[in-house]
């Protein structure tokens, strides 16, 4: 699956380990070690990067400015308003390819016909909960770090949703699963997206291989009686998308029927008119 439909988002190129994109009016270089192919770097963009992430031999690595760049600039996708910085760790605060799956929520949500509640599970600056937001679901944003919880607010005031039902909540999100179950509170849908590896608020050890299963099979009781999506997507090269269809399969497909469909997903690259890919997605949905 990929996203065609970026216009403040392009990835020009890609060579030697590194990716050459476009925020906006501004051209960053990042590295991609899923990059191993090497071809001539014949974009003039290359030479004319305004940032460059560049790795430590002893682990992370660091910016180098090489044109002049606001510290915080937004980018658009649609109604979508989304705030940009350089972050530690090549991060830039969003990851485009994730569009293709909000464009799904979104078409989801509108042709339920009824009010949707929406748990976004490790939501981190926002963008799946202002798509859900957009379409006129109610959302409980769960993230275990402050910053992003915040940045995510500001996402949502740039957008113009701020005063849409939306919670923002600072959590462990299998902690927070546990204590829904108890509260007896229910969504129609749930979107999780975790890092694959973390620390929660308190210090909380987080391992993708070793927990994703156990809170997927956390958030059933949570399901409401007629749940329209739960989707989950990962970055590990250790989970292909089968492997998270079969856990659907397992937990939400057993209990309510439906049908599941995974995927690779990822961005095309203007230069050689390929798909790189950046990850992979399950989603299991209502018939």
């Amino acid at each position: 699956m990929r996203t065609s439909h970026w216009k403040d988002y392009e990835l020009i190129d890609t060579s030697s380990g590194e990716r050459l994109e476009r925020w906006g009016d501004a051209v960053l270089i990042r590295p991609d070690p899923q990059i191993i192919w090497s071809p001539p770097k014949k974009n003039t963009l290359w030479h004319k990067a305004n940032a460059r992430y560049l790795r430590s031999s002893s682990g992370g690595g660091h910016w180098e400015k090489i044109r002049p760049l606001p510290p915080v600039w937004n980018i658009h996708y649609g109604s979508l308003t989304f705030r940009v910085k350089m972050m530690g760790f090549k991060h830039t605060g969003i990851f485009p390819e994730q569009a293709v799956n909000w464009e799904f929520a979104v078409k989801k949500i509108k042709d339920a016909g009824r009010p949707v509640s929406v748990l976004n599970l490790f939501g981190y600056t926002g963008a799946a909960t202002l798509a859900c937001l957009s379409a006129g679901a109610a959302v409980c944003h769960v993230d275990a770090s402050k910053g992003m919880v915040a940045w995510a607010k500001e996402n949502a005031e740039e957008s113009g949703l701020a005063g849409r039902q939306v919670r923002w909540l600072v959590d462990d999100c299998g902690k927070f699963v546990k204590r829904e179950q108890h509260r007896g509170h229910m969504y129609d849908a749930i979107i999780m997206d975790p890092p694959s590896y973390g620390r929660g608020p308190k210090g909380e050890t987080w391992k993708l291989e070793e927990q994703l299963y156990a809170l997927v099979q956390m958030c059933m009781p949570v399901l409401s009686p007629h749940p329209l999506f739960f989707m989950l997507n990962s970055y590990s090269t250790g989970l292909s998308p089968a492997v998270m269809e079969y856990m659907l399969g397992l937990t939400v497909m057993r209990k309510f029927g439906g049908k599941i469909s995974s995927d690779e997903i990822g961005l095309p690259v203007t230069e050689t008119g390929l798909v790189l890919p950046c990850g992979s997605t399950a989603i299991w949905q209502s018939d």
